[in-house]
């Protein structure tokens, strides 16, 4: 062991330029796992270590369309000291009614906030808000052009901006919102007159716990002891359970696809150690006639590779978790909470263990293939059949393999994920040695062609020494890598403009006072005579048991039952509602006055489980009420109308509180004439423009298609650093023929020639594959992954995928180039 010691760190203090493709695949495999990891660890860590200003108190407790009771009210202040928030949809306009804008508006007692602090921007002429006044949003103040001091009008109250939010301690916790917040205290939201009977709007109780108190002990008692009022309770360790679970699952996807990155590395790894120790022949020849044996020999070169291995891991582990200070910095405001800045070990560990066992496993095959020549061969360059690895060889590679997928799988949030994700990568990369071994032998089968440029473009797929398997593999995992971010991205992009129907709404309309309805639609009307006008009874209220079971009590609910999760928008309806289609059961008749019956969204039926008949439980304003599931629908979402998973039948809910919703369909021109009627003349109607709305999805899914590029980026950069290797192992072999052929009588345009027809050919075959795997992993990453609508552009993807093919082309070619430049003299000295 000394012995191979001293011969590899003498021979690494020459030229280590056969192992750069080694070190460049591992940094940036490592980089990325490491990169991912530390970004999704310091987010997570920041709502972790923040939950309590992030939930505003160490239990909140929720509810819809009420406020708590006095007895509820008692029973939370014995846990701790009280702080109530009220939050709601209004409309904001300037106080002469010529602008208006959508917002989020948000009513605080003198207690908010029990954790972090209310920050007002410099200028602010008191530090909260107090009776007719308010502090809003920074993008509030712009899209109404108004300054501190200047007055706004949300509902039947004109309330004076006092400042702008410069930090809303509990913003990440409140979730998405369709508009900028305006903050006021409880007499201000009083004023406003918008809170009434069927008002949508939702109360919240944040708890600051008594000392000794366990938080999550106190939010299961506290939900117990009110079992039957629709409370939503959360503790601080889950303070925005959508933001986690929506950072933890891209941040398993991203690693996965990081993961990838690195197998994919790997096969350049292998190649890069394959050319290396080609390069390495005449060194390992003179060790076995000194004596060396091809123990020696093995170990010499695995400690070179571990050293060079080690240095690109560490650069990567550097590189890695700089990364959540480089998002920070470049990117900061697009994400949901500012990343804790920090080490992170756990990330940056798994991250070297990956790289370590990806290096050793590709690199063990052709140390192995080293150990096994004789020096008689070393000394040649012909063309002989590599040995086999030894069985141990092969033991070893595979318990290494079975190390990674058992690592990638232990590590993951959803393990069935993680495993499926490996299976098809692992069948990806035997798919591609396979067709290797396919082209190989159909080239050899096939009848000689005439034409002496294609019989020696023929003769390269399959002759002794080809590299055609290691080029199928690098070439097609190159384009598959290429097709699926194409697939991916542009699916993405055109979530909004392939989805969204031709005659979309203008409007929705909310909280429309229903004994005003008439009055409403002449008002509309009278502006836009053509307008569509189309509104349904709405309220809100959770489901609070399926069956016999509580909600609460129900344990890892799958992602697809969110309708379970928090409170719902509910409706009735005498008629089938536009875009539904009965899947399962019948829709009850018009004139229906029975028992109360449910229809729900066939996809949110099928997540938990129930069938038509069975019984669900809801509760609207504390109350419940069963009905049971009369039939499933199929519901298309695209319409842009009010599409409810839980639709009554009438007399259900008629005599509970409750506002109307509407979507209003009119001409552009028309749009700011609607709205500034239903702003002046209807205060308690909130108007949520639809461009506004997808444009903010739009932002996010922009978002979201970024990342995955960026990730999926170096994966394709890893591809091409494959592709090179592959060309680059290929090298010695290119020119002893080139030289051949030259001696032969034949011109550099013409073993050129060749190699462009052996690269177009494989570049069409594995074009034509890519495109097909590609379609079949970007379909999976959209629709199962991302649970969005599959609406890929297949113009720009076949371009891309062409594109990246002419690329192969043209690296082929460069990398023959050196080939094309041997001297026959030092070709043939190896004869």
């Amino acid at each position: 062991m000394k012995q191979a010691l001293a011969l590899a760190l003498r021979d690494l203090r020459g030229s280590k330029a056969g192992l750069r493709l080694l070190a460049i695949c591992l940094f940036l495999g490592v980089a990325t796992l490491a990169g991912i990891g530390s970004l999704s660890s310091a987010i997570l860590g920041e709502l972790s270590a923040r939950g309590q200003v992030i939930l505003g108190g160490d239990i909140e407790m929720e509810t819809a369309q009420r406020t708590a009771t006095e007895e509820e009210k008692a029973a939370f202040a014995r846990v701790g000291l009280i702080s109530e928030t009220v939050r709601m949809r209004a409309m904001a306009a300037t106080a002469d009614g010529e602008r208006s804008i959508l917002a989020e508006l948000k009513g605080v007692d003198i207690a908010y906030p029990l954790y972090g602090e209310l920050k007002l921007a410099p200028g602010a002429l008191t530090d909260r808000p107090n009776g007719n006044s308010v502090a809003v949003a920074p993008a509030l103040g712009e899209k109404l052009g108004v300054k501190i001091g200047d007055n706004v009008r949300i509902g039947d109250a004109n309330l004076k901006i006092i400042g702008f939010i410069a930090d809303e301690p509990d913003r990440v916790g409140e979730g998405f919102t369709l508009g900028p917040v305006a903050l006021v205290d409880m007499a201000g939201l009083t004023a406003t007159g918008l809170v009434q009977p069927g008002s949508l709007y939702t109360s919240k109780y944040r708890i600051k716990t008594l000392p000794g108190v366990d938080p999550g002990t106190a939010a299961t008692q506290l939900a117990a002891q009110f079992p039957e009022t629709g409370w939503e309770v959360q503790d601080r360790t889950n303070g925005a359970p959508g933001t986690r679970r929506f950072i933890e699952r891209l941040g398993q996807f991203l690693a996965l696809v990081g993961l990838t990155a690195l197998v994919v590395a790997g096969i350049g790894v292998g190649n890069g150690v394959a050319s290396w120790l080609e390069g390495k022949r005449s060194s390992i020849a003179t060790l076995k006639v000194l004596g060396a044996s091809s123990a020696t020999i093995f170990r010499t070169y695995l400690i070179q590779i571990i050293v060079v291995a080690a240095f690109a891991t560490v650069l990567g582990l550097a590189v890695g978790a700089l990364v959540p200070w480089l998002i920070a910095t470049l990117a900061g405001d697009a994400l949901p909470v500012s990343p804790r800045l920090d080490i992170y070990p756990l990330p940056l560990i798994i991250a070297t263990v990956y790289g370590l066992l990806i290096a050793l496993l590709f690199s063990l095959a052709p140390l192995a293939r080293a150990r096994g020549v004789t020096p008689a061969t070393l000394f040649r360059t012909g063309v002989e059949g590599a040995s086999r690895p030894t069985n141990a060889v092969l033991v070893a590679m595979a318990g290494i393999s079975l190390t990674i997928i058992g690592l990638a799988i232990g590590t993951a949030k959803e393990p069935q994920f993680a495993a499926l994700f490996v299976l098809c990568v692992a069948g990806l990369l035997a798919l591609l040695a396979g067709l290797g071994v396919l082209i190989r032998r159909t080239a050899a089968a096939l009848p000689r062609p005439k034409t002496p440029l294609m019989r020696l473009a023929l003769a390269n797929l399959h002759r002794p020494g080809a590299q055609t398997s290691r080029l199928v593999v690098a070439l097609g995992l190159g384009l598959t890598l290429f097709a699926t971010l194409a697939f991916t991205q542009t699916s993405l992009a055109g979530q909004i403009e392939r989805t969204i129907p031709k005659r979309a709404p203008s409007f929705f309309a909310l909280d429309i006072p229903k004994d005003e309805e008439a009055t409403f639609r002449s008002a509309i009307l009278a502006q836009a005579p053509k307008a569509e006008i189309i509104t349904v009874p709405t309220l809100r209220g959770p489901v609070v048991a399926i069956r016999d079971q509580r909600v609460s009590e129900m344990k890892n609910l799958p992602p697809e039952a969110w309708f379970l999760r928090g409170d719902r928008g509910l409706t009735f309806a005498k008629d089938l509602p536009q875009g539904s289609r009965i899947t399962a059961g019948k829709w009850w008749p018009s004139d229906y006055a029975g028992p109360p019956l449910v229809s729900i969204d066939e996809r949110a039926a099928n997540a938990v489980g129930l069938k038509v008949g069975d019984k669900l439980t809801i509760s609207v304003l504390g109350v419940e009420m069963e009905a049971e599931i009369a039939s499933f629908r199929e519901i298309n979402w695209d319409t842009l109308g009010f599409n409810f998973v839980l639709v009554f039948s009438p007399g259900s809910l008629d005599a509970a509180p409750y506002t109307l919703a509407a979507t209003i369909a009119a001409d552009e021109a028309k749009e700011a004439s609607i709205s500034g009627v239903v702003t002046k003349g209807y205060p308690s109607v909130s108007m949520i423009k639809v461009k506004d709305v997808i444009t903010q999805v739009g932002d996010l899914l922009t978002q979201l298609g970024t990342a995955v590029g960026i990730a999926a980026s170096v994966a394709v950069l890893a591809g091409i650093a494959v592709l090179v290797g592959a060309i680059a192992a290929s090298r010695r072999s290119r020119s002893y023929d080139a030289v051949l052929l030259k001696l032969l009588g034949g011109t550099r345009a013409q073993v050129l020639g060749a190699q462009a027809l052996e690269y177009s050919a494989l570049a069409l075959i594995l074009s034509l594959l890519a495109l097909a795997i590609g379609a079949a992993s970007g379909w999976v990453v959209v629709t199962q992954v991302f649970d969005l609508d599959w609406t890929p552009d297949w113009p720009i993807v076949i371009g891309t995928v062409a594109a990246g093919g002419l690329g192969t082309l043209a690296l082929g070619l460069i990398g023959a180039l050196p080939a094309l430049a041997a001297r026959p003299a030092e070709a043939l000295r190896g004869l």
